[in-house]
C-alpha cells in the first residue's frame, strides 16, 4: 500500500492495523502514519485506539478562547456561569458567578484548590465526597492525555503534597467525565442555595466546559435573585468579616 511505503512500515503490518488485529506498534511508527495520512487529531486518537496504545497524544486544538464565549456567559446572566479548563482553573465568568463564587473570581482561581486546600468554612461548595472523588476522576481522565505537560505535574504534585484527601482520591486511579449534578452553594451573605449544575464541554478547544449553575426551585431562585440584588459590598461584607475574624487577614 502506498501509505505504508510512504510512511515507511511493511504492508502486512499496515493492513493488521486497519483490520484493529494485535500488533506491536510504537508511538513513533503510529506518528509517521498519522503524518503521511494528515491525520486530524479526533482520527489521530482513533489510529492510537486501533493499535491499543493507550498514552493518547494531547489534542491540537485550539487553547484560545472562542471570541463570543464572554458575550455568552453575560448573556445567560442571572444565572451564574463559567467557563474552566480542564485543570479546572477559571477562564472567564459572568457577574453572577462572581456573586456566587466571590472567591473563585481573582486571577489565578481554580476550583480544585478551592475544594482541597481551603479551610471548609470558606470552601463556597458544600461537598460530600462522591462529589470530591468525581472530581479528582475528572482531573484523572484529563491528565492522561497531558502527560508530558510539566504544568498538569506541578499541580498534581501540589495538590498531593497539600491535601491527603486529594492524594488518597489520586491514588484510587478512578477516571471520570463531568456529569450534570445538584450542588449545595454555601454563601456568607445569603446562606444555602441548592442548584442545578449543568456542564458542557466545547469541543473547539482543549478541554474547556462551561458550568451553568440554575436554582433548584423557586425558592432557591429567590434566594439567588436576592443575592444578586444586593450591593457588592453587602455581599462581600459577611466573606471579610469572616476572614478578619476567623483568618487574621486585614
Amino acid at each position: 500500500m502506498e501509505a505504508a511505503q510512504l510512511s515507511g512500515i511493511g504492508v502486512t503490518w499496515y493492513t493488521w492495523l486497519e483490520q484493529g488485529r494485535p500488533i506491536n506498534a510504537s508511538v513513533q511508527v503510529l506518528d509517521a502514519v498519522a503524518r503521511t495520512l494528515e491525520l486530524d487529531h479526533a482520527e489521530k486518537v482513533h489510529l492510537y485506539r486501533l493499535a491499543d496504545v493507550p498514552s493518547v497524544p494531547a489534542s491540537t486544538v485550539s487553547s484560545t478562547m472562542p471570541p463570543g464565549l464572554p458575550m455568552i456567559l453575560d448573556q445567560l446572566s442571572p444565572l451564574p456561569a463559567v467557563l474552566l479548563d480542564s485543570k479546572y482553573n477559571v477562564l472567564a465568568h459572568n457577574g453572577a458567578y462572581r456573586a456566587l463564587f466571590p472567591g473563585l473570581t481573582d486571577d489565578g482561581s481554580n476550583v480544585l484548590r478551592t475544594v482541597f486546600l481551603t479551610p471548609e468554612c470558606c470552601d463556597p461548595y458544600q461537598h460530600n465526597i462522591d462529589d470530591q472523588r468525581r472530581m479528582v476522576a475528572y482531573l484523572r481522565g484529563a491528565y492522561v492525555r497531558h502527560l508530558d505537560d510539566p504544568t498538569w505535574q506541578a499541580l498534581v504534585e501540589e495538590l498531593c503534597g497539600a491535601s491527603p484527601e486529594f492524594a488518597g482520591m489520586w491514588a484510587r486511579n478512578d477516571v471520570a467525565v463531568p456529569v450534570n449534578l445538584i450542588k449545595v452553594i454555601q454563601h456568607p451573605a445569603i446562606g444555602d442555595l441548592a442548584m442545578h449544575l449543568t456542564m458542557m464541554s466545547l469541543p473547539a478547544t482543549d478541554g474547556e466546559w462551561i458550568q451553568i449553575f440554575t436554582p433548584v426551585d423557586e425558592a432557591e431562585a429567590g434566594k439567588l435573585s436576592v443575592l444578586l440584588a444586593m450591593p457588592e459590598e453587602s455581599r462581600l461584607r459577611p466573606v471579610d468579616e469572616h476572614r478578619r475574624r476567623f483568618h487574621a487577614v486585614s
